[in-house]
């Protein structure tokens, strides 16, 4: 049964794909852009699905997609993100409704869209997830990303209704990562300055998430729960 990663086509979703198609997973992917390497992507195994979640009709034309072409699913990784700042934003207003789009309706359309997938899935293999990425600044709040950070605290409260709506049948999780790997573009005053947020004073890699979504994966009793990666950021 397949485990669907939202956009899966770079990072950490990439690097979940990667992982565990390697386990013996059937994995399917989504990309928003077209990517030279997805060709690559599907030579090993990996189903890979063009989709906007940015709108309405992105997420209605996935939703019809998934549902014609399976059964049962294995689980979602809700890995799709937008990051977008206020500094210089000429319309705040559609810039929450886009935070929000990405992050708090399409992850929870698309849930209750797969539910009876999911609760088959379950019964086939026992157990079935769902894992939201969230993210540190949840607990936090920004003045910089004030429409990010808020949609992404709606997907962590969405981590513990649809816990409640879907249990016994599908655990419901999310993790919380803060700063996991830099971007090429990084200088070295910014890597610094973030590195210093934090007591552990490293960037993990992307590996860090993997790891924890196979633990998620893995786990039979671990459900409505939150797995913080953040290197002790919270204590600083």
């Amino acid at each position: 049964m397949p485990i669907i990663i939202t956009g899966g086509g770079q990072r950490l979703g990439l690097a979940c794909a990667k992982a565990l198609v390697a386990q013996g997973y059937d994995v399917v992917i989504t990309y928003r852009k077209t990517r030279e390497d997805i060709a690559a992507l599907e030579e090993q195994g990996i189903t890979c699905l063009q989709a906007d979640f940015s709108t309405s009709t992105g997420v209605d034309t996935f939703i019809a997609t998934i549902k014609s072409r399976y059964s049962a699913l294995g689980g979602i990784i809700h890995n799709a993100s937008e990051w977008a700042a206020e500094e210089g934003c000429a319309d705040t207003g559609l810039l929450m409704e886009k935070m929000w789009q990405v992050h708090v309706f399409a992850p929870y359309r698309i849930n209750l869209a797969f539910e009876a997938l999911l609760c088959a899935g379950s019964e086939q293999d026992g157990q079935a997830d769902i894992i939201h990425m969230t993210d540190y600044v949840v607990e936090k709040g920004s003045d910089k990303h004030i429409a990010y950070a808020a949609s992404k605290a709606g997907l962590a409260n969405l981590t513990s209704s649809f816990a409640k709506r879907f249990a016994p049948k599908v655990k419901v999780n999310a993790i919380a990562p803060s700063l996991l790997m830099f971007n090429e573009s990084d200088d070295d005053e910014y890597r610094n300055k973030a590195l210093n947020k934090s007591l552990l004073r490293k960037a993990p890699g992307e590996q860090e998430g993997v790891m924890a979504v196979q633990y998620i994966l893995g786990s039979r009793y671990m459900t409505g729960r939150t797995l913080s990666l953040d290197g002790g950021r919270h204590l600083v």
